[in-house]
């Protein structure tokens, strides 16, 4: 990937699309944000797989991310709390524990900042 300096930060070409990212939410997605929603992300969509494959009923998944800062230190982030409210008719605590088990396994994103950002996950029933 190639960034290129902008007025208010930097910007790149995706197969997607344009991304912004600058410091100013004026200027485009701040960087703590890319970096919270790549693991809430990557993990909401490995869990989704995980559950296909389990044969696990679910009409939805919602990912909700609350993020620690530590202003002391560049205002890195120290924490991310991840809840996963997942839409079923049914629920069970011992399939839902395996699937989340699998998500934080297999998701690059929490694999690659688990030695410096504590990641907590934790799921909920949303009854449909």
């Amino acid at each position: 990937m190639e960034f290129k300096m902008t007025e208010g930060g930097f910007t790149t070409e995706l197969e997607y699309g344009k991304l912004d990212i600058s410091g100013n939410e004026e200027y485009g997605f701040r960087p703590y944000q890319l970096l919270v929603s790549s693991v809430a992300v990557c993990s909401g969509g490995i869990l989704r797989k995980v559950m296909e494959k389990m044969r696990y009923p679910f009409e939805d998944i919602t990912v909700n991310a609350e993020v620690e800062r530590n202003e002391a230190e560049a205002n890195r982030i120290e924490k991310i709390e991840l809840t996963f409210y997942i839409k079923t008719a049914e629920w069970n605590e011992q399939k839902i524990e395996k699937a989340m088990h699998l998500t934080r396994k297999n998701c690059s994103m929490v694999q690659s900042v688990q030695d410096s950002i504590e990641v907590v996950e934790r799921a909920k029933w949303v009854q449909q």
